[in-house]
Formats: C-alpha cells, sequence, structure tokens
C-alpha cells in the first residue's frame, strides 16, 4: 500500500467573493473554488468578474494555493461562444482547472487545449467506477463524487478507478442527486442546473398515503436534510483514498469559511502528526455556531434515512442551548448544554419554524436573582435575561428549546485571522552564501515549497575581515529579517574562502532583493497548450432537408397494465420503467405478443456493485435499453465491445443525461446512443436551438410526462412509514403505500421508488409540448415520447390517441392541449418549455 503523505491530501474551501478567499488562505486551505458572474451553480453568490482571474490567480499561487473556477451548469447552444471565451481567459490567467458539469463543454475544452485541466463536478453524477472510467477518454484530472457514496464505495471507486477523488466533507446537502433535480425548474423556471436552486426541499410538505394525510406533529420538513459534518471521519476518508476534502458554502459568510477551513485543517494535520482522536467538543460546537442544520454525517457511513432528515426545521439553528424549563418576569431559566455568555444571540423553537419566532441577545445572566460575570459553561442552571425589547417573553413556553444563533466574540476572533496586514502565511528558504576577498558575496536564495531560486550578488566586493568576520550568526541575523515579507528563512549554508567581511547595507539590499524577485516568481502562472481558432459550431449538423417522414412516437409505462394498454396502439416502441425489475419479464412478453419493439429503462443512478440489474436486462434481450447514467452506458459499452458480434440492444440516452447542446448530443452518439433525449431544462428556445445545431434523426423529444422534479438517495418510505433505517429493515412499505408529498397550494406529488430504493418525486400536475408539436417537426425530430406514470390503461389509450392524431395533422396541438385540460382532473402545464 502507498503511504500517503500530507502534501497528497488537499483542502479545499468556497470562495464567493475576496474576504472568503482572504478566510481560506489564513486559515490553511490547499486550494479554493470560486465563480465568475456566468456559468456557475451560485448564481446568488457575490461571485468574481472574469477581469479579476489574473489577480485571483496571483494572489493564490503567491500563497502556494490552487484556485479552481466552477463551470457546473448547463451550457445552451447560444452559450457556446461566451464559454470557449471563459475557457480562454482561465487558460490565460493560470487557472489551476474547472470544475465542469456538461461533457460538451469538457468535449470543446479538449479542442481549445489538450493538457488544461478538468475537474468532473458533483453535478455529472459521477458514483461509480464505470461512470469515472466513462470520463477517461477526456483526461478529466479528477472527479468530484456524488455525495450519495459511503466510504466503502469511495474505496471501491477509488482502487478500482484509480483517479484522483474529491468528496465533500462540511455543508449543505441536496436531498436530491446533484445534477439530477428539476424542481426549481419546473415550479419557478429556475434551475439548479444552472445555479439558480431555488431551494424546494426546504419548504414545509404534508405527508400523504394512499391519498390521506397523516399526521406528523411538528415534523413538516420532510425533504431538509441536515448539514454534513465528517470531521470526525477525516481518518477514514484520507484511508479510503480521498485526496480532495470540499467544503461547501459559496453563499456563506468569510467567518465560516475562516472557521470551518481551520477546524478541517487541524483535522488533516492531526491525522498526520499520528493523532487519530476525534475533534473536542469546543471545535464541534464553533462549527455548528457558523452554520448548523443539525450534523450529520450524510451518507458516508451509509443510509440513514432517519438521522439524515429530522424534519423539524429547515434553516440554521446555530447551537443547542437546553429548553425552557421556567420563565420569569424578564427571564427563563435552562440547564445548559453549552457555554452562554452576555451579548450571544439565541432564540426560542417553539416548534413551528413558519412562524415568526422570539430571539434576540443575551443582556444579562444570573444565578438565582444574581448577575454572573463572563461566559456560564454547561449543566450550570442559569436564568436569561434577553434584550428588553428583543423578546416576548409571553410567547415564550416551557419546553421551548433555546439555540444560542450567534457568537460576536467568536466571529471576532475568526475575523482576526484574515483581517491583518501581515501575510497570511510564510514559506521557508534555503539561502546559501559563497565568496572569496576581492569578489562579490554571491547568495543563491531558494522558495523551498515552490522550488525557484534566484541569484542577489553584493555591488561592492568582500574584503578580508579586521574585526567581526560574517559567519553564521551574523549572516542568519541579517538574511533572516523577512518579517512581512512572504518567507521565513529556514537553512543557511556558507562556501566563504577566509574572513571576511562586507557592509551590513549590503546584506540588507540583498534581503530585499532576494525577497522581491522571489516574490515575483511565487504568481507566476503554469502555461497551458491553446489553440486559438477553435470554432465551436464546426461540429454542428447542417442545414435541415425535412424529408417530411411522420415522426414515430414512443410510450413510457411504469405498470403493466399501462404496457397492456400501450401496445393496442400504433406506438412504434414501448420503454418499460418499472419500480421492480422482477415485472421486466412480463412487458417484454406483452410487447413480443404484440409485435412492439420494447426497451427496459435503467436506473437513474449507477453504484459500485449494481452491475447486476445490467446483467439482468441484457438477458431479457430487449430491443433497446433506455440508458440514465454515464455509468451504465460505460457497462453496456463495454458489454458491446467484448462481444461485438452478438446481436445487441439500441442504446437511447435519457433525458437525466443532460444534453444541452449539441457537443454534447455528439459525445453521446460517438460513445454509442443511436438516440439522445434532450435535457428537461431546456425552453422551447433553446431546444429550437439545440435542434438546428444537431442531427435531428438521432434525437427524441419528449413531448409529455410528469416531471421527475427530486431524485433521492433518501427514502420518504422508509423514514415516515418504518420503524427502520435503511432498505435491510424498513420491511419495505413501498409495496403496500403509494406517497405523495403535498405543497401548501394543496398539489399531492407523487413519490416512487426504484429497484435502489431511491425515491423520484414526480409534480403533481402533467406536462404536455403539444403546442410545440409541429416546431419540432418541423426542424426534423424523428421521434417523440409520452410518459405515464399513475394512468389508467383507458386514459393512457387516450393520450397516445390525441398525439397519434396530431403527428399525422388531424388536430393541432392546441387541440390536443386543451382535450388533456378537460381529461385531467388538475389540469396540465407547460412547464419548463415556457419559463
Amino acid at each position: 500500500m502507498i503511504q500517503v503523505q500530507r502534501e497528497d491530501i488537499e483542502l479545499l474551501a468556497p470562495a464567493g467573493d475576496w474576504d472568503c478567499m482572504r478566510a481560506a488562505a489564513a486559515n490553511g486551505a490547499d486550494a479554493v473554488f470560486f465563480g465568475v458572474e456566468k456559468f456557475n451553480a451560485r448564481a446568488r453568490a457575490n461571485n468574481f468578474r472574469m477581469d479579476e482571474l489574473p489577480e485571483i490567480m496571483a494572489f493564490l499561487h503567491s500563497y502556494g494555493m490552487k484556485g479552481f473556477l466552477t463551470f457546473n451548469i448547463l451550457v445552451f447552444e447560444n452559450e457556446l461562444e461566451d464559454a470557449k471565451q471563459l475557457i480562454e481567459a482561465c487558460i490565460e490567467a493560470g487557472v489551476d482547472a474547472v470544475i465542469v458539469q456538461d461533457l460538451g463543454l469538457v468535449k470543446m475544452i479538449r479542442e481549445i487545449s489538450p493538457d488544461f485541466p478538468i475537474h468532473g463536478s458533483t453535478q455529472m453524477t459521477i458514483t461509480s467506477p464505470e461512470a469515472v472510467e466513462f470520463t477517461k477518454p477526456f483526461d478529466l484530472e479528477r472527479v468530484v463524487l456524488g455525495r450519495e457514496n459511503n466510504l466503502k464505495q469511495i474505496k471501491t471507486i477509488g482502487e478500482q478507478a484509480k483517479l484522483p477523488m474529491e468528496v465533500f466533507v462540511h455543508g449543505a446537502l441536496c436531498v436530491s442527486y446533484s445534477g439530477q433535480c428539476l424542481t426549481s425548474e419546473m415550479w419557478g423556471g429556475r434551475s439548479a442546473n444552472r445555479g439558480e436552486c431555488a431551494q424546494a426541499c426546504r419548504l414545509p410538505y404534508d405527508l400523504m398515503i394512499d391519498g390521506v394525510q397523516k399526521p406528523m406533529g411538528d415534523v413538516a420538513y420532510l425533504l431538509s436534510p441536515k448539514d454534513l459534518a465528517a470531521i470526525e471521519l477525516v481518518p477514514e476518508l484520507i484511508e479510503a483514498g480521498v485526496t480532495s476534502f470540499k467544503i461547501e458554502g459559496r453563499l456563506k459568510s468569510p467567518e465560516y469559511v475562516a472557521n470551518v477551513v481551520s477546524k478541517y485543517r487541524k483535522a488533516i494535520d492531526r491525522y498526520f502528526a499520528g493523532d487519530r482522536s476525534a475533534p473536542a467538543k469546543e471545535e464541534v460546537r464553533e462549527l455548528q455556531q457558523s452554520f448548523s442544520r443539525g450534523f450529520t454525517p450524510g451518507f458516508l457511513k451509509g443510509t440513514n434515512n432517519k438521522q439524515l432528515v429530522e424534519g423539524t426545521f429547515p434553516k440554521s439553528r446555530g447551537v443547542y442551548l437546553g429548553r425552557v424549563e421556567r420563565i420569569l418576569r424578564d427571564a427563563v431559566v435552562c440547564r445548559l448544554d453549552a457555554p452562554l455568555k452576555r451579548g450571544d444571540g439565541i432564540v426560542f423553537d417553539a416548534g413551528d419554524p413558519t412562524k415568526k419566532e422570539e430571539g434576540g441577545r443575551v443582556y444579562d445572566l444570573r444565578r438565582q436573582g444574581v448577575k454572573v460575570e463572563g461566559e456560564v459553561q454547561e449543566n450550570t442552571v442559569i436564568e436569561i435575561v434577553p434584550g428588553r425589547n428583543d423578546v416576548n417573553l409571553q410567547k415564550v413556553h416551557v419546553g421551548d428549546r433555546i439555540w444560542k444563533t450567534s457568537d460576536p466574540a467568536l466571529d471576532k476572533r475568526l475575523r482576526q485571522t484574515f483581517e491583518t496586514e501581515k501575510p497570511y502565511r510564510v514559506f521557508p528558504l534555503h539561502v546559501r552564501a559563497e565568496g572569496r576577498a576581492g569578489e562579490p558575496l554571491r547568495t543563491l536564495w531558494t522558495d523551498l515549497q515552490k522550488g525557484t531560486t534566484v541569484e542577489v550578488c553584493s555591488e561592492l566586493p568582500l574584503e578580508e575581515a579586521k574585526k567581526r568576520p560574517l559567519d553564521e550568526e551574523i549572516l542568519r541575523e541579517q538574511l533572516g529579517r523577512l518579517g512581512g515579507t512572504l518567507f521565513q528563512l529556514e537553512t543557511l549554508e556558507l562556501g566563504l574562502e577566509g574572513e571576511l567581511i562586507v557592509p551590513i547595507r549590503e546584506l540588507n539590499r540583498i534581503r530585499r532583493e532576494a525577497a522581491e524577485q522571489l516574490a515575483g516568481e511565487r504568481p507566476k502562472p503554469p502555461v497551458y497548450v491553446h489553440h486559438h481558432k477553435i470554432d465551436v459550431l464546426a461540429d454542428a449538423a447542417g442545414p435541415k432537408q425535412v424529408s417530411g417522414r411522420v415522426p414515430e412516437l414512443t410510450a413510457l409505462c411504469r405498470t403493466l397494465e399501462q404496457v397492456e394498454a400501450a401496445v393496442k396502439t400504433n406506438v412504434s416502441m414501448i420503454y418499460a420503467d418499472f419500480e421492480f425489475i422482477k415485472q421486466f419479464p412480463a412487458a417484454v412478453e406483452t410487447a413480443r405478443r404484440a409485435g412492439k419493439r420494447i426497451a427496459l429503462a435503467t436506473p437513474r443512478i449507477h453504484m459500485p456493485g449494481e452491475n447486476g440489474y445490467h446483467n439482468n436486462i441484457l438477458k431479457l434481450k430487449p430491443d433497446a435499453i433506455l440508458v440514465r447514467n454515464t455509468g451504465a452506458l460505460y457497462f453496456y459499452m463495454r458489454a458491446r465491445a467484448e462481444n461485438p458480434a452478438a446481436a445487441f440492444p439500441e442504446l437511447i440516452g435519457d433525458f437525466s443525461l443532460n444534453a444541452a447542446n449539441h457537443k454534447t448530443v455528439n459525445l453521446f452518439t460517438e460513445a454509442g446512443c443511436s438516440r439522445v433525449t434532450p435535457s428537461y431544462d431546456l425552453n422551447v428556445q433553446q431546444m429550437m436551438d439545440l435542434l438546428e445545431h444537431s442531427d435531428t434523426s438521432k434525437l427524441e423529444v419528449v413531448i409529455h410526462q410528469h416531471l421527475p422534479m427530486f431524485h433521492t438517495e433518501h427514502c420518504v418510505y422508509c423514514t415516515f412509514l418504518s420503524e427502520g433505517t435503511d432498505y435491510t429493515n424498513c420491511g419495505r412499505p413501498c409495496e403496500e403505500h403509494n406517497v405523495s408529498l403535498q405543497d401548501r397550494i394543496g398539489m399531492s406529488h407523487p413519490v416512487r421508488v426504484d429497484e435502489g430504493c431511491r425515491n423520484t418525486v414526480y409534480n403533481a400536475i402533467e406536462q404536455s409540448g403539444a403546442e410545440y408539436l409541429r416546431t419540432f417537426m418541423d426542424l426534423g425530430v424523428h421521434s417523440l415520447r409520452v410518459e405515464f406514470l399513475e394512468e389508467t390503461a383507458e386514459k393512457v389509450e387516450e393520450v397516445i390517441s390525441l398525439y397519434t392524431d396530431a403527428i399525422a395533422g388531424r388536430i393541432s396541438g392546441t387541440q390536443v392541449w386543451r382535450s388533456l385540460k378537460a381529461i385531467n382532473q388538475l389540469g396540465v402545464t407547460r412547464g419548463q418549455l415556457v419559463k
């Protein structure tokens, strides 16, 4: 086993602005990730400007840090030229890597530069060794794994795929798989794949079981996970092969960055000093103080649905102080669970965070009516006197939880780390001084961290010493006066012949010049190969020659009853997308009996050890496979390559591959997909742009569906309908009941389970693109798909008939829309197409 060194591990910090960048540098980060105005997954962050890139990289490189630009969103067709300009600016500025979601963008970057470093974003949904292997032809430097991977899986991926792995260790958790959330897109036209997440997972929902609301007490935030905190797992993560420890938080404060970075820096250094002890209680409390919805190890220790989501509040609480035991005229009595002092912020939690909560500053602390000075420690029964105008004690109840929401003293201490004139860190130097009488003193200064050496000589020659000659003590004293610079003298080597002397002012000049030269070397950017004249549309499809061919209609069914209905219609192919794989043989047999082509759908996610599912699909010999992730796609590509003579199912890439531009479409068709389904992030104009630049014979557009919004490892069935914690002990309530989540306006969104016990939350209302049918047909689309969820056999036949008539020109798209609206109890939506 290769011994991991301290320098092999990177601590990666978020930087939403310059103060956060400085906080990261001052507290021990090895690298930062940041975004500029466009093209990053934190559109709400302050972000930097593209013209600041040289300044940012000079700052980071001066401190021996790396800077990674977040380009972790989908890129639409009309944005490719702007994307190219940003990549070129990154190359020129010496950005150390870009973090990319869009595989089409990866393709374009490789056209521009064969060696510019690319990191695969967690938005790529890379969760298996096969998904890593899929990226290998594009020479990614590392991948950011999905937050759903546990330690065992991380180790497996590292050992099999042999590519450096970056893993989130602290901060907010998305309940949905990154890159697979369409909720903001559906409800507000604000796509999470475009950095505009509206955090629908943090909203309250009612739990509906078989159509009946289940009383849940104060549990309302059914999709709001606690915050990730893996500080106690640092040793296990290092030993699992994680090379980059990533902290979430580009929307957070510089104090948060300083706090979290310093704690993880200490934990990593502790491990390499041979100390595997857990962080002190006070360290964990300070982490909670900066931001915490309650801490969880997420999925790193394995799935524990009960631990992941508590459901009682969706926002940061801070540190738990205890419960109200008595209410006095001007104070409350509490036995403290954590230290408290005057000036700290508190909030009283009555169990309903949707209502205004009482809170403010601590004005005084008393013990049995006597004022207490200083900080009061835990386990003390204390009277907390809030600010007179802050809290209405008549609205506070015995039993309310009390949280410490802010600690001004901690914030001040954290700010002092980066609000300073001193350099944030200094680097060791090796100096060699040599010479003989009559010649200049020659000094060689080596920056041991960067490896650069500069030479500075005295302007005056060395003379024989009459009194005190130059020796190690004098030279160390004079050349080591490096305060205020980025350097400190570590080792001094002498090569002086005889007893020599040179004026002290010369030694001072040499020191200043050497420090200046070395400081000038540190910010120099790396140099990458850069092909300047790249046409982003060179690989786009030419003008369309529309043949007049009538597009084929396909139907995706989620029950056997729906398959049995669909085979009676004139659809050209049926997709079976069932919760349980044991139902697939019946679907294949039904289609075969009717002489219909059938495709079987893979799950959205591919984890280590899940290839048995795909082997089972191959054994059933479907006509096609609807492939929903790059891990599964690589599995089938390899299976086909291993047996090239055998008949093999057609591979069709689904929406979840996130094809939003022609380069991504081309990448997947070159990988072996006969057809690709465009991303659901496209509105109608963006879809038209994609169709105009793509080979439309290789595209299948979904024109009717319940949009799949959240796709999550968190099982709502297990969490709220079972005493268990995961699929091994939950009793599988999903086989007995249908669950939906009812939002604030009364819409019930169905929750369905897949073979891997992952949940998909579907939008309550069907979405139809019927009004755009003629546009898609005019652009040469050969295949259109309708998708069903809970529809009866009768409804399946009715919907297919409507779209068949529209495609044939017997009725208009608008007539389809009106008919759907008439037959649907909840109506119908145009969804993201019109955003």
